[in-house]
């Protein structure tokens, strides 16, 4: 508990307006989600007033209000609760949100080791491996990001990548109370522009490659890549620890920005570069690396497979670098990390055919992951695949272009439509189909699976991309429970 008064000064804030005051005994933005003593954040919303929602946070026994608008400000008053005014201009109040948050939960991340993986493709892994390697290693680490927040004992799903402040900062809490040292934190663009991870204390950084995606959102490539470049030039630095980036410079983006950054980069790629890795051999589920850094040579064994995963483990090798262990410690720990749940995931089965589920939903992403099929030497590779709804439709015909060039046969099907007609979505996939390349358009995502595994033969492989670990798909604003693996197996046994 803290008096809302002592929590802005602690905070270093200065609002537009503060009357009244109160005992704080927690924070929440979701007025649904309220409890007796929290204080209840109004944030904008695109559909609703948050401010009208002050008669629900009352009745749950909300004891503030932190109002965006001054018509919120004086709903909050007239309720008779404590209120504190920040005028939604620029980014004042995303600032305020996680300053509250940061001074409340009394910097969670300052205790700790925090690892933030950002980039279009490799997040997942990358942080996965960090997080699986620390725990090899003797440490108590956790991860948090696109599937979900896992902390030794209990793991949980989360609506976003990564959270808003008012929800990150309480799961950061949670994991330093209960005795995490480290935690690997994807950090979404999304995130990085909306200030949502602000505050949190790295003391590295890595860079895993910048490609099309989210272009809806950011609008060009250039506000895109400025998103990602703040973890880097702001967040890292001010965090007050000896931070240190780790930079991919096999990416165009990533070149510029080690040079932009000078001091304190590890870099790290196939050549030219501080940590230098290759892959001696690779099949459906391991891969074997020699890795050379500071004048040693070290050979490792990821169960992992997928040449694209060559790169994600160089990245998970240069962030625990720049977190002080060494290289032979974490080659030797990598060969006991976990299989990544939806990225280049196997169906085992007895047919003959090799079925992956992998989570690839951007044209790099599916070229990649096709690549490194392809270097499997199968029969033929059919591709299965879709583009979400309500999301950058560029990307659309790009997609097919990628994967009608490296496939013997494309089966277009629907994604997570949402609010959009899952045909029309399919017909703008079509327009960037290559010629002379068999396809077919299946709506019904499980049928569109089971025909695949149905046409394809010993020898061949299945690819099954877009969705990975989900077990749901988006229709209208409605989660419907489904998942590839479990629907590929049905199609094995059928």
């Amino acid at each position: 508990m803290t008096r809302l008064s002592a929590l802005i000064q602690g905070a270093g804030i200065d609002p537009d307006a503060f009357e009244g005051d109160a005992d704080v005994t927690g924070i929440s933005a979701d007025s649904r989600r309220i409890s007796p003593g929290d204080l209840f954040i109004c944030m904008p919303g695109a559909n609703a007033d948050s401010h009208d929602y002050i008669p629900n946070a009352v009745a749950a026994g909300a004891k503030a209000v932190l109002a965006h608008t001054q018509s919120g400000y004086v709903k909050a008053r007239e309720a008779g609760l404590a209120a504190v005014l920040v005028l939604n201009e620029g980014n004042r109040l995303s600032e305020w949100v996680w300053r509250l948050c940061r001074a409340f939960f009394l910097n969670p991340t300052k205790s700790m080791q925090v690892a933030g993986v950002t980039g279009t493709n490799g997040k997942t892994t990358t942080a996965w491996l960090i997080r699986d390697v620390l725990q090899k290693l003797g440490v108590s680490a956790g991860y948090l990001g696109t599937l979900g927040f896992q902390i030794p004992g209990e793991s949980r799903e989360l609506p976003n990548t990564t959270p808003f402040a008012v929800d990150l900062f309480p799961l950061l809490a949670e994991a330093r109370d209960k005795g995490v040292q480290a935690m690997a934190i994807e950090v979404s663009s999304h995130a990085l522009a909306q200030r949502r991870i602000d505050g949190v204390e790295f003391d590295t950084a890595i860079f895993t490659n910048l490609t099309q995606d989210h272009l809806d959102f950011h609008g060009s490539m250039e506000d895109y890549a400025n998103a990602k470049f703040r973890l880097f030039a702001e967040l890292g630095p001010r965090s007050g620890k000896n931070f240190r980036a780790a930079i991919n410079v096999d990416d165009r983006y990533g070149k510029v920005w080690a040079e932009r950054l000078g001091q304190n980069t590890l870099t790290f790629g196939r050549r030219g570069a501080d940590l230098v890795g290759k892959a001696l051999t690779v099949s459906l589920e391991k891969i074997q690396l020699q890795l050379q850094y500071g004048g040693k040579k070290v050979a490792a064994e990821v169960p992992l497979g997928g040449s694209f995963n060559v790169q994600n483990c160089l990245s998970a090798v240069a962030g625990l670098l720049c977190l002080g262990r060494e290289l032979d410690e974490i080659a030797e720990a990598l060969a006991g990390v976990r299989p990544v749940p939806g990225r280049f995931e196997p169906v085992p089965n007895d047919k003959g055919i090799g079925i992956i589920i992998d989570y690839a939903h951007t044209p790099d992403a599916l070229e990649k992951l096709l690549d490194s099929v392809r270097q499997l030497h199968p029969a033929r590779i059919v591709t299965v695949f879709g583009c979400g709804g309500d999301r950058d439709r560029a990307k659309r015909p790009k997609m097919a272009k990628a994967a009608s060039e490296r496939s013997d046969l494309v089966v277009i099907t629907s994604d997570n439509p949402r609010t959009e007609d899952p045909l029309e979505i399919m017909k703008e996939v079509e327009r960037g189909l290559v010629e002379g390349v068999p396809s077919c358009a299946i709506v019904d995502r499980r049928e569109a699976i089971a025909c695949s595994v149905r046409k394809a033969r010993p020898g061949d492989v299945v690819v099954i991309a877009g969705k990975g670990h989900e077990g749901y798909q988006i229709i209208g604003r409605t989660k419907v429970p489904m998942d590839d693996r479990e629907i590929a197996k049905e199609a094995l046994r059928s």
